[in-house]
């Protein structure tokens, strides 16, 4: 039986495990590529830019995704302000986020179980995990939010065994080191897209603002406590791993055991504990970000952006198609592990464009519909405008430190990353034009008539 409506049934809990539990491995790896950027100055200043511009992002956000909740998030939100086509660019830049993250977050979860167990090979198991939560996210709503909620605990008090190990050893001589080089500008933008990765993601809990069963009440309560539990753990999680040494030599994909064993030794039960709880909390993403994709793929498909059979439901409500398809794309990035740093900022970037993107429809939608119901409502225009300054810098890094100088591998040949943004868009408004903006002006899902 096919249904057409996405079911209510999320809390305020469970919106803050999804919101949490989709950025949480961010803490465990990725983010200490911007070490060798920056240094680690370098690296805690770009930190601080980062959490400070998620804190107003967020705010802003909750406005949007309270007065629009729909699966689509930003594509929703950019199609009533913008119109169509720019619904349709943030929610390529939304799916480009959360279609590259997981197999990322895959290729890392590969690496902590190659740390514990050396026999086991990267790949296999890199592969295995995402197809195996790709099916766990079949079973429903209901069902994948209680595996999120119970992951996200579980990796948090890892993260508090963590601190409680190495904060006793944290060297300031570590932190602030006498022979680093004079602090430059561009190091610290240099850093700026790996200092994302702490929160990236955090937004997708708006993709299941339909399934909340308050959403007006629920929504802010479950981003702002989201907010402050991640902006904690980022300052902790830079602090300990910089303070044990973690800054230093050759950037890992499972830098907190690596710190810590530097301290304890790598066969410490505190380093094997943390290892095996950092699995917990790679999967909480890797099964929150599969979520949040499953169903920016539904909404799209939903308002005619995407083919209909992408937003087909089970029995038990869940966007089969949608689930399956930009899984299957992420395994096939995930089976290669050599360009782990290249999916990440090919993530960061659709990342921070869609942010962008949402804070110029706030702008917009402030304008054209000030009778819009707004049941929360942002303190305006101060902390939408320092968010949308801070997102346009760091798109300016994203492009300049990333794009621009790096390449990823593409059977056998080193391709820029700048190429592979290109062509990704450049076949998105290929489809739109030929197909897409046909069908989507007569669906009323994502483009809403004005008052």
């Amino acid at each position: 039986m096919e249904h057409q409506t996405l079911r209510k049934t999320l809390k305020p809990i469970h919106l803050w495990s999804i919101a949490v539990g989709m950025v949480i491995s961010g803490q465990y790896f990725g983010w200490n590529y911007g070490f060798s950027e920056g240094g680690v100055v370098g690296m805690m200043i770009a930190s601080l830019l980062v959490t400070a511009f998620f804190a107003c992002f967020i705010f802003s956000y909750a406005e949007l995704s309270t007065s629009i909740p729909n699966a689509g998030g930003p594509s929703a939100y950019a199609a009533r302000a913008l119109g169509p086509f720019g619904g349709y660019v943030a929610g390529i830049a939304c799916l480009l986020e959360f279609v590259f993250a997981p197999p990322a977050i895959a290729v890392s979860t590969g690496a902590y179980v190659h740390f514990l167990i050396p026999s086991a090979s990267p790949v296999w198991v890199t592969t295995g995990i995402f197809i195996l939560f790709i099916l766990i996210n079949m079973v429903g709503m209901k069902g994948a939010a209680l595996i999120e909620l119970i992951a996200t605990v579980i990796a948090l008090v890892g993260l508090a065994l963590f601190y409680t190990a190495g904060l006793p050893h944290v060297s300031l001589d570590r932190l602030v080191p006498a022979d680093a080089p004079p602090l430059a500008a561009g190091g610290v933008l240099a850093a700026v897209p790996f200092a994302i990765w702490f929160f990236l993601a955090i937004e997708g809990g708006a993709m299941a603002a339909e399934e909340v069963e308050n959403p007006k009440r629920d929504i802010p309560r479950g981003f702002i406590s989201g907010i402050l539990t991640l902006a904690t753990a980022t300052v902790l999680t830079l602090l300990v791993t910089a303070g044990l040494g973690g800054g230093e030599g050759k950037p890992a994909d499972y830098p907190l055991p690596q710190a810590l064993s530097g301290v304890y030794g790598e066969g410490h039960w505190v380093v094997v504990a943390v290892t095996m709880i950092g699995l917990i909390g790679l999967i909480a993403s890797l099964h929150g970000i599969i979520i949040g994709y499953s169903r920016q793929t539904y909404a799209l498909s939903r308002a005619g952006y995407f083919p209909k059979f992408l937003s087909r439901l089970n029995r038990h409500g869940v966007p089969v198609w949608g689930l399956l398809l930009p899984g299957a794309i992420g395994v096939v990035c995930a089976g290669s592990a050599a360009f782990a740093s290249a999916l990440i900022e090919l993530a960061v970037f659709g990342a921070v464009l869609m942010y962008c993107l949402s804070m110029i429809s706030l702008f917009v939608l402030r304008y054209k519909e000030p009778g819009l119901e707004r049941p929360f409502r942002v303190a305006f225009p101060v902390v939408p405008a320092i968010a949308l300054a801070l997102g346009l810098l760091f798109l300016y890094c994203v492009v300049r430190y990333s794009m621009l100088v790096k390449t990823m591998p593409v059977l056998g040949v080193d391709i820029p990353l700048w190429a592979v943004i290109v062509a990704i868009y450049a076949a998105a408004v290929l489809y739109y034009a030929m197909k897409g903006r046909h069908s989507v002006a007569a669906d009323r899902t994502i483009v809403a008539e004005r008052p």
